[in-house]
């Protein structure tokens, strides 16, 4: 089994959109019949799609941790703090690799891993 789509919602799809085009993503924007516009990309096999909040939901969930594996993380991590991204916890060698962990603006952790 592959996962094969993933879905956040939020209540500004643009701004968000924008945030993630900081970490080298590039969406389109469309719709899919009737249904609302939103963003949409595709990294490797996974469709990555921003939506906005349904109707009978007050604020995105930010409980939701994403991960990305990132080419240079140390030069990414600049490129974010000149962004005024958040940044939580800084670049460090875990047994899983070299990681550091940001927020999104709807307070989702990412963590972004160096590629190997």
């Amino acid at each position: 089994m592959k996962i094969n789509l993933l879905v956040i919602r939020t209540p500004n799809p643009k701004a968000l959109a924008q945030f993630y085009e900081k970490l080298g993503l590039q969406f389109d924007y469309h719709r899919h019949g009737k249904g609302p516009y939103h963003y949409t990309t595709q990294i490797n096999e996974i469709i990555f799609e921003i939506y906005p909040l349904m109707k009978n939901q007050t604020q995105a969930d930010h409980t939701l941790r994403l991960g990305f594996t990132v080419s240079d993380l140390d030069q990414l991590i600049n490129n974010l703090k000149n962004n005024e991204v958040e940044i939580v916890s800084e670049p460090q060698q875990y047994e899983w690799g070299y990681v550091a962990i940001i927020k999104d603006l709807d307070g989702r952790k990412i963590e972004l891993k160096n590629k190997v």
